[in-house]
């Protein structure tokens, strides 16, 4: 693979050379339109020279005509003058009798409502020009090579070819040096990033200059390590939290066989041993669970099935199997403003995740609540889906708000007035989040309530 440096240069070395070539080949193309037209002029010259000598003076001489060409500074190569007359169909005048076949082939070409005719044959170039006068009408035609023409555009092709060639070679080294000067700060970087590992990822990528796009690149890299040393600290809490919330079950049950084991007992000590052991298993079973969720929900973000779901008829769905999985639980439920549009009721997602989610915010209310009782208030307007659910608890502390949707984060108050493990609300967290919905929580003396919102079929 090519890398930037040398890509770099035969792009710079490329775009030059196309616009050299461009500037060259457009200095010669016009050079040459300027000799061909400073060489026809002098040809028409010498064609009103002879019109003057022939009919003006009535001189056919062609020693005048010698005179005439000893007085031009630079005279024309392998010159012919001819005079045609289309009456007679003949050549009434020539400077060279033995090549009058040389302008005869040019006869047929000669357009009686032109005043003149400029032609190329090979090297030649020749001026036509028609002469009416009296009855006769004549063609004054003159030829010649431009060989300091020729020579100037053959010295002006070698020119240009030598200084294109010369710029090309001088354009891949500069194209280097800039390339490898445009691409210092980039070496810089990957010198940073590899003295950048997992035990000092509190180290940032520097560029002096943060408003060009290097400095862009390095502020989205650094981001992107904030991001990358957040979800490692995530990772460590959670590994730290899980490895804490199985060792306690895990001692205990270990703790009651070994005593249960040391001596006989009597039928009751086992039975009470056995159900110690049973509460702990379902401790564990619900612990399991509940990771699973967070994991499978993290897993299945991009492949989930979403389809219409009916909010109102899920929340008693989720209602009624709460209240069937823990018989002491309440929940009330209050439709408010229950719109007459079916689709305003409708949300598109997950509904096996969705489900979760409310019983998650459901069960956490009762659970937190003294009278074990939770208020779920339903709402739709302006296509968005409000539920409420608030409990009485006791209040959150204000500086547990920010964390309580982390894994197994549990505050003070919490861990001491419920058991749990602190992953349910970290579960509605991820589920709102791929929903495109949001979760705000509320929190005083009166009670804790929670609201999440999701956006309806309902148009605006």
């Amino acid at each position: 693979m090519i890398n930037i440096r040398t890509r770099l240069t035969y792009q710079f070395v490329f775009l030059v050379t196309l616009i050299l070539l461009f500037f060259s080949v457009g200095v010669y193309f016009f050079s040459k339109l300027y000799l061909e037209k400073r060489f026809f002029k002098r040809l028409q010259d010498r064609a009103i020279t002879t019109t003057t000598l022939l009919f003006d003076l009535q001189q056919t001489d062609s020693t005048v005509l010698r005179l005439i060409d000893s007085a031009d500074k630079v005279p024309l190569l392998n010159e012919n003058i001819s005079i045609y007359n289309d009456r007679t169909k003949e050549v009434l005048f020539s400077t060279n009798p033995a090549n009058t076949q040389f302008h005869q082939q040019f006869i047929s070409k000669l357009d009686s409502t032109s005043q003149s005719l400029y032609l190329h044959q090979n090297d030649y170039q020749i001026v036509a020009i028609h002469l009416a006068r009296g009855n006769g009408s004549n063609w004054v035609i003159v030829s010649g090579i431009d060989q300091p023409g020729i020579e100037a555009l053959n010295d002006l092709k070698k020119i240009l070819t030598v200084m294109v060639l010369a710029a090309i070679l001088l354009l891949g080294v500069s194209g280097w040096l800039f390339a490898d000067r445009a691409l210092a700060p980039m070496s810089g970087i990957i010198q940073q990033v590899n003295t950048i590992f997992p035990a000092n990822m509190d180290r940032r990528v520097e560029h002096p200059n943060q408003s060009d796009e290097i400095g862009l690149l390095v502020a989205t890299f650094n981001q992107l390590l904030d991001r990358i040393q957040q979800a490692l600290n995530t990772q460590k809490m959670f590994i730290a939290n899980v490895s804490h919330e199985l060792k306690n079950p895990l001692t205990k049950i270990n703790s009651q066989i070994d005593v249960a084991l040391i001596q006989k007992r009597n039928p009751e000590t086992y039975e009470r041993t056995l159900q110690s052991l049973q509460e702990d298993a379902r401790s564990l079973t619900q612990l399991t669970n509940t990771l699973l969720e967070l994991a499978n929900t993290s897993i299945r973000a991009n492949t989930m099935y979403f389809e219409p779901v009916r909010m109102d008829e899920l929340l008693w769905e989720t209602k009624t199997r709460l209240q069937d999985w823990h018989e002491d639980y309440t929940v009330q439920l209050t439709f408010t403003d229950f719109p007459d549009d079916e689709e305003a009721l409708i949300t598109q997602g997950n509904k096996a995740s969705l489900q979760v989610l409310l019983m998650n915010l459901m069960d956490n209310a009762c659970k937190f609540s003294p009278q074990k009782t939770a208020t779920v208030d339903f709402r739709s307007q302006k296509g968005k889906i409000i539920i409420s659910v608030f409990n009485e608890g006791s209040q959150i502390p204000p500086a547990d708000l920010p964390h309580i949707f982390q894994p197994f984060f549990r505050g003070n108050a919490t861990a001491q007035s419920s058991k749990g493990h602190g992953v349910g609300l970290a579960v509605v967290a991820q589920v709102t989040q791929m929903h495109k919905g949001e979760i705000t929580v509320q929190s005083t003396p009166k009670g804790t309530t929670f609201i999440l919102t999701l956006s309806s079929l309902a148009p605006f």
